[in-house]
């Protein structure tokens, strides 16, 4: 999978989330094998560039290429400010968001409410192509409704202004995470356009990730939701793909280590105060199903110190290996 000068390593991307895929995050994902990941979404509103939320999203210091960087809006001209100014700052990718589902995002008529409005989306991808000289991703969905899935005219458009790839998440803005996805919706994309396409959406292990790539025929897959508090679910792919078998599940111990290396790395990003906090959320994803990870989760949750954090972290899972011993 090629965008641009840029060979990656490995079929996978790590899906932008917004609240999520942040720069811990985001390395955590490649030292377990994505072979790209993405940022947080970053509203192209000038006004917003110098805010903390926005720095700390723009902050890729240390990441491996090539760096994506997604922005959203819908007004051509900000947009095209917005990745020039991301690209001054280190972007080697511009990602542009059309497939958020989120009703604060589509209230502005940005995201995948953008989808009602060919003529914007072009003009909106034909500003931004212009204004940089990185390549320009793109990511949608298949429609806006049941009644309106216009994926594969946005992917013309894409491709005919310099989209370098084109993401599609395998629903409509209206069925936002609910039912299965659209496979066949990608595979009629990726039939009809030359540029890389990525298939997104329930690819959640690596059977369905094997059985994606060769139904849709996509050049890559984007993981999104089964990455939250799994990591590794990168290695397991890579692995399944190159090997027709599974990988072995990470030891206790791993796991583990890895929730504690990840905690460190977000107090040190963060600062203690919002570390701690934001900590509580991976946490309930990395213990959503282990033994007696519900209650840890709300125990957690009331924990104020970094200390106290990893101290319970340790004791919660020398509690299950001392259990996995005993059985």
């Amino acid at each position: 999978m090629q965008i641009g000068p840029y060979q990656l390593d490995n079929p996978l991307i790590l899906a932008p989330m917004a609240g999520v895929t942040d720069r811990p995050f985001r390395l955590l994902c490649k030292q377990f094998g994505a072979g790209m990941t993405v940022s947080e979404m970053i509203s192209c509103k000038p006004e917003l560039r110098n805010s903390r939320k926005t720095q700390l999203r723009m902050e890729h210091g240390g990441e491996s290429e090539p760096r994506s960087i997604q922005i959203a809006g819908t007004d051509p001209i900000l947009m095209a400010e917005a990745a020039k100014f991301n690209v001054d700052n280190g972007a080697q990718i511009i990602d542009i968001n059309m497939g958020c589902p989120a009703k604060k995002v589509c209230s502005v008529l940005a995201g995948s409410a953008l989808m009602k409005n060919e003529k914007l989306v072009a003009e909106i991808l034909e500003s931004v192509v212009k204004a940089v000289d990185v390549p320009v991703t793109l990511k949608t969905r298949t429609g806006w409704d049941e009644k309106n899935r216009n994926v594969l005219n946005i992917a013309k458009i894409a491709e005919s202004v310099g989209i370098q790839a084109l993401a599609v998440h395998g629903r409509t803005r209206e069925d936002k995470y609910n039912g299965e996805a659209e496979y066949d919706n990608i595979a009629n994309v990726k039939s009809r356009i030359l540029i890389p396409v990525i298939a997104n959406g329930d690819i959640s292990t690596p059977e369905k990730a094997a059985f994606v790539l060769k139904h849709t025929g996509a050049d890559a897959l984007m993981i999104g939701r089964a990455a939250q508090g799994n990591p590794w679910i990168f290695q397991e792919i890579n692995y399944f793909l190159e090997h027709g078998k599974k990988l072995a599940a990470p030891k206790i111990s791993l796991v583990r280590d890895v929730m504690l290396q990840h905690l460190t790395t977000l107090y040190t990003f963060y600062g203690e105060y919002m570390g701690i906090r934001i900590a509580r959320k991976h946490i309930g994803w990395y213990c959503k199903n282990r033994p007696n990870g519900d209650a840890f989760r709300r125990f957690f949750n009331t924990l104020e110190t970094t200390e106290l954090q990893q101290k319970h972290i340790r004791l919660f899972f020398e509690d299950e290996i001392n259990t996995t011993k005993a059985a």
